[in-house]
């Protein structure tokens, strides 16, 4: 799928990656090790999702919607949720039954915020946002995305500035973990 564009599209491309592996973890049997491997892979997209969400996205939601502050507070609420449930998944193997509970309350988390998203937000934000901010922040959110964690991080602040200087030294650090285990490095 084509990354590029403006914010908006940018991040339905994500909505669509993420299905797409949600797809491949039904298709396989519980108990499948493979199902573990795209869980994983599903988390890193949704984290760096996530952190170009919190950095770009919301502070703009904040900025131009009449309501943003509380549509910001409730995705910043759905992140949040989701997290902990990706930072629970952590612990379980393929073969153990809280992970597939776990998956599909991920899952069902994820699919409800995207829906949401993009039958609500995203068309308010297009017709708040004028297409030159809309592709910006696309480039940053890009940009974000490049340099963020791929693993949970449940403590770490979610709104700016701390989460821009936090985020880039998770971020380090995670892709460092995954590099020596292996994690991501799905079929």
């Amino acid at each position: 799928m084509a990354h590029g564009g403006d914010i908006i599209h940018e991040l339905t491309t994500d909505h669509r990656e993420v299905e797409e592996i949600f797809g491949r973890i039904e298709a396989l049997p519980a108990g499948d090790e493979r199902r573990k491997e795209y869980a994983d892979q599903a988390v890193m997209e949704l984290v760096r999702h996530s952190v170009a969400e919190e950095q770009y996205l919301y502070p703009v939601v904040r900025d131009l919607l009449p309501d943003g502050d509380e549509v910001a507070d409730k995705e910043l609420e759905d992140h949040a949720k989701a997290e902990r449930i990706m930072k629970d998944m952590e612990g379980h193997g393929a073969d153990d039954p809280e992970f597939d509970r776990l998956v599909g309350q991920l899952m069902l988390e994820i699919r409800t915020h995207i829906q949401d998203e993009e039958d609500n937000l995203f068309p308010r934000l297009r017709q708040a946002a004028t297409p030159e901010r809309l592709n910006e922040l696309g480039d940053k959110a890009r940009t974000a995305k490049s340099t963020a964690p791929t693993r949970p991080h449940p403590a770490a602040p979610d709104k700016p500035p701390a989460n821009k200087i936090l985020d880039r030294g998770a971020g380090m650090v995670d892709r460092l973990r995954d590099a020596l285990t292996g994690r991501g490095k799905g079929h």
